[in-house]
């Protein structure tokens, strides 16, 4: 578990410890996760027609695309995610220091820790996770719409997609639409991770009892909170992500040329989902991303954890 924080132990300037852990957790995420995540964007934003399920989805990848078609959009996600992680497992223990001082009045915020009235209770550490979820979500939205852009090139000719790589469809769409439709789907990203309430809420209460009612290792512990939490996570939030994915995939249109847009606002992708599919519509893909939810969170969690106890 995290190295029992306090007020006198824990200056301020330590914070630098969640800041690095973070990028050895998004590393780990990557190398587990991303092909998961190739399949859910696939499944999210396409109808059934072109993907029966997730493992015709693999078949079909591998099929044309060869093994590194799972790996497709990798390395904006690669340098994001290390940088992402870095800057919301960092923000996250920042939030939580700062809610423990100064709202809850705590001198505690180990997650796990024993409940009492010196220790940061179980919502304090999902208020945590909201502030540190915005805090992160003016970096994930570019990386994420450019990530999903990329995922969504069918084609195993290079010569047949609009965009060449990560840096090309950033150049295209900024030329076309300027730092606004890079930023495209910043609100639906914001809403999505107004759900890591859940996430680090669940954490906490996870981390807990796995402390007090087993005799598990550290690593394990934060291996079994981390992967159990992350499915409470998309459980909950998953309906926001597939809207959040439309809208991100959606055609920007102009001189970009590749279509015209059919969302305007989150409601329209939303209308949308249900209107062609109905309830299911908004669970499309779920099982490769609840699949992966509980290895590439569980790994990201030992390595960020194992860094914190690490570092001085």
């Amino acid at each position: 578990m995290t190295a029992e924080v306090r007020e006198e132990a824990q200056p301020a300037f330590k914070n630098y410890k969640g800041f690095v852990g973070g990028v050895f957790s998004g590393i780990a995420k990557l190398s587990v996760g991303h092909p998961f995540d190739t399949v859910k964007v696939r499944l999210q934003t396409t109808d059934a027609s072109r993907f029966s399920g997730p493992l015709q989805c693999v078949a079909q990848t591998v099929r044309h695309e060869g093994f590194r078609g799972l790996y497709k959009g990798a390395s904006p996600p690669l340098v994001g995610w290390m940088f992402m992680d870095s800057i919301m497992l960092g923000s996250l223990n920042v939030y939580r220091r700062l809610l423990s001082e100064h709202a809850y009045r705590v001198r505690t915020f180990q997650p796990g820790a024993p409940v009492g009235p010196d220790t940061l209770p179980w919502h304090g550490h999902g208020v945590a996770g909201i502030l540190a979820g915005a805090t992160v979500s003016f970096i994930a939205s570019p990386v994420e719409h450019v990530k999903a852009r990329l995922q969504i090139q069918y084609a195993a000719d290079k010569r047949q997609r609009l965009y060449r790589g990560p840096i090309d469809c950033v150049r295209k769409i900024y030329r076309a639409h300027g730092l606004g439709g890079v930023y495209h789907g910043l609100g639906a990203t914001l809403l999505f991770r107004t759900f890591f309430f859940c996430w680090w809420g669940s954490y906490d209460v996870f981390s807990r009892l796995l402390r007090e009612r087993t005799d598990l290792s550290a690593p394990a512990v934060n291996f079994w909170a981390g992967g159990l939490s992350a499915q409470i996570f998309w459980l909950t939030s998953y309906p926001s992500d597939v809207v959040k994915q439309r809208i991100m995939t959606d055609p920007l249109g102009g001189s970009l040329g590749d279509g015209v847009a059919r969302f305007p606002r989150w409601r329209d992708a939303a209308v949308a989902v249900w209107r062609e599919s109905g309830w299911r519509g908004y669970w499309r893909g779920f099982m490769p991303c609840f699949l992966r939810a509980f290895p590439a969170n569980a790994m990201a969690l030992v390595a960020f954890e194992g860094v914190m106890r690490a570092l001085p």
